[in-house]
């Protein structure tokens, strides 16, 4: 049976799905976007857009119990592959400053 995972310190769903689903040994999270929970705002640059949409996850991971060193795989979508480099970089800091082992990723 699963459980719903929801927490303020991500951005509420904005349509018919849950930011998370507890699978009992698996967590799956909704894909985020670089959206502040508390502000609505998003980020100017690429780099803090990256930043707060881990963030996000992060927060999702946290109210199911989990930690950032829990993460197993992500999905990144990078809109402008000339931002790459940016994005890598912040997603490497971001799971460096956890001391967590880097997750399997797919990139689009």
């Amino acid at each position: 049976m699963s459980k719903t995972i929801a927490t303020e310190n991500a951005p509420a769903a904005i349509g018919p799905y849950v930011q998370g689903v507890d699978l009992g040994n698996m967590i799956i999270t909704s894909g985020q976007i670089p959206v502040n929970p508390k502000t609505g705002e998003v980020p100017a640059d690429v780099a803090a857009q990256a930043r707060q949409s881990l963030d996000n996850v992060k927060a999702i991971v946290e109210a199911a119990g989990l930690k950032v060193g829990d993460i197993v795989k992500t999905t990144v979508f990078v809109k402008d592959l000339n931002d790459f480099a940016t994005v890598n970089a912040t997603y490497e800091a971001f799971f460096t400053e956890h001391n967590a082992t880097f997750p399997a990723r797919f990139l689009r």
